[in-house]
């Protein structure tokens, strides 16, 4: 059991480190470019989602770094699970449609794997708890 969850917490961290360059990166350009994004599975139109993408892929890293470091490692999950909740939202449970298999595969490989990162975010004590220790007799 110890494998699969330190398995899943690399994925994690290898997803989340991915999703979040990715995104600095779009919105870093988008921004030097004056360039207007189009995510229409996002909730957030032109003008608010160049920020809410370069504010919260910042927090992503941050929260990435402080997990990895073994501290605050709930806002690591919080930000996972929200990223998965914003995709599951904004690809199944909004007006967008996908134009045939091709756009759809990406969305729920996408989903899933954010699915799946967020398990391996889950905030757990590495902890193990030591020996006990018995008064010694005299």
């Amino acid at each position: 059991m110890g494998v699969i969850k330190a398995l899943l917490r690399v994925y994690s961290y290898i997803f989340g480190a991915l999703l979040a360059l990715s995104l600095v990166a779009v919105s870093g350009l988008a921004l030097a470019n004056h360039t207007a994004l189009n995510l229409a599975f996002l909730p957030w139109t032109a003008p608010e989602l160049l920020q809410w993408l370069l504010l919260s892929s910042l927090f992503g890293l941050l929260s990435l770094l402080l997990a990895i470091t073994g501290r605050l490692r709930f806002l690591y999950f919080l930000w996972s699970a929200a990223v998965c909740v914003m995709l599951f939202r904004g690809f199944f449970l909004s007006k967008y449609s996908f134009t045939g298999p091709v756009s759809f595969k990406p969305a729920v490989y996408l989903t899933a794997g954010s699915f799946l990162a967020m398990i391996g975010a889950w905030p757990s004590s590495s902890r193990r708890p030591g020996p006990r220790r018995r008064p010694m007799k005299y």
